[in-house]
């Protein structure tokens, strides 16, 4: 068993839509919002490719569409290739003639060509008749939604200072693998992905989160398509303007609900008849990879960018906040604590610790240099490298042996029997170590019957 850990695996867009079913795939496309999104998060040269086939309602033969690309990008082309088949927005089809050609998805097509040039039916989501008498900011909308995601990773922390989560946030935690419950126990404890989850930035949180809601949206009775187009309209829309609900089905208004729970949409009153987006879900399409959150973190949260580290290990965060206080606290020993100011040390042993709880060195990296304070970059690196580069080392430290289950071989009678084992295991690969001097070998435990039985085999043989 290797030491080395695993990564939480936070899929992109892409990668997510990969795992659907060929029907899902096509129900998708059914909706402009889907083909606009899937389009907006291609690499450019496969952009490139769609706009260029676009208003061709034929196959084009696929000699043609290489001659657009020098022959020193022939590894891009494949790649193109092999991305834009697998998401089936083309096919390769046989033309007149034998002549081999990719072919758009005619559906993908129609509605791409709605959402960039309008026409057709009505897209994007229903604006209300009347002014909200209570309508509410971007600034409000954003302290919002940060407040209700943080009730979640409060939770996870186990901080109490905030209402406690619903059922379904519960049970999502759990499927999730962030967060599990013992035999015996009532209370659900954090798990490693659940550590690795909270370092992650906002954004690809609210993303990994939404992908496991996904997952159960059967479970829940919820139409996925429905649920996945829904997402993409929000991911379209503008912050701070508010959407009727007068012509969303009942499902699709459950689905809100849970959004609202989440931050990702806010809603005065379940009957109101209208909602807000937030920052959160206007950032859903992007996965992980890019981020509104950003502009959000700088100009809304007063705690952005709050973390100081010096080249002697010293960490001063200036927050009163008690999760981020939790969050710094996963790897670095804290010294003192005052009202608006957090004082720790990062030492090897708490990285070692955070190492064991499943956070990578990278994660901690990642997390010190996001939310550097701003005076930090007055004087770049934000984060000294000689701190960088130690985390890393002592992450090191425990990947330097691997573990593996063997059987061990010794006693031999001579050292041309211990010669003969030894080779065949060799010979084999299930030799995982030996030492000629002392006679002495260990093979995998996969490898165990096979060398035995060749052992007996020479035993008998050489006795008689």
């Amino acid at each position: 068993m290797s030491v080395q850990q695993r990564t939480l695996d936070c899929k992109d867009l892409h990668s997510y839509l990969k795992t659907l079913p060929a029907g899902t795939l096509d129900r998708l496309y059914n909706h402009p919002a889907t083909c606009l999104a899937v389009f907006r998060e291609l690499p450019e040269l496969s952009r490139h490719y769609i706009m260029r086939i676009l208003f061709v309602d034929q196959a084009v033969p696929k000699a043609i569409m290489g001659s657009w690309v020098s022959p020193n990008h022939t590894k891009e082309l494949d790649d193109v290739v092999k991305l834009l088949t697998e998401l089936r927005v083309w096919q390769a089809v046989e033309m007149q003639g034998g002549l081999k050609g990719w072919l758009l998805n005619p559906t993908f097509r129609r509605n791409l060509k709605g959402a960039l040039l309008g026409g057709g039916n009505e897209w994007s989501m229903k604006l209300p008749s009347d002014v909200d008498p209570k309508a509410r900011d971007i600034a409000f909308l954003d302290a919002y939604a940060m407040e209700r995601w943080e009730c979640v990773l409060h939770f996870m922390v186990g901080s109490h200072q905030h209402e406690v989560i619903s059922s379904d946030a519960l049970q999502l935690l759990h499927h999730a693998g962030l967060m599990k419950k013992e035999a015996g126990e009532n209370q659900m404890t954090i798990t490693k992905d659940g550590f690795q989850f909270l370092l992650m930035d906002t954004s690809a949180q609210v993303w990994y989160f939404l992908l496991q809601y996904l997952d159960t949206a059967t479970a829940r009775n919820l139409d996925l398509v429905e649920c996945l187009g829904f997402l993409f309209q929000l991911s379209f829309s503008t912050l701070g303007q508010d959407y009727s609900t007068d012509t969303m089905s009942e499902s699709l208004l459950r689905f809100l609900q849970h959004l609202r729970e989440f931050g990702l949409v806010y809603q005065r009153k379940r009957k109101a008849g209208r909602f807000y987006p937030t920052r959160l879900a206007l950032d859903i399409a992007s996965g992980p990879k890019k981020s509104m959150l950003n502009s959000m973190n700088a100009t809304s949260s007063p705690n952005a960018g709050y973390i100081v580290v010096e080249t002697n290990y010293r960490v001063y965060a200036y927050t009163d906040s008690s999760l981020q206080v939790a969050l710094i606290a996963l790897f670095c020993e804290l010294i003192y604590r005052f009202p608006n100011l957090v004082v720790g040390i990062i030492t090897r042993e708490s990285i070692r610790q955070a190492l064991r709880s499943g956070i990578t060195a990278e994660q901690i990296v990642s997390f010190l240099r996001q939310h550097a304070h701003s005076e930090c970059y007055k004087e770049p690196p934000v984060l000294p490298s000689t701190i960088a580069d130690q985390i890393k080392l002592w992450a090191i430290e425990r990947d330097r042996f691997n573990y593996k289950d063997g059987v061990l071989y010794n006693q031999f009678d001579s050292q041309a029997d211990f010669e003969i084992l030894k080779n065949y295991a060799q010979d084999r690969g299930v030799l995982v170590w030996h030492n000629t001097n002392g006679r002495k070998m260990v093979v995998t435990k996969n490898g165990h019957d096979d060398v035995k039985k060749f052992w007996k085999r020479h035993s008998k043989s050489g006795s008689m």
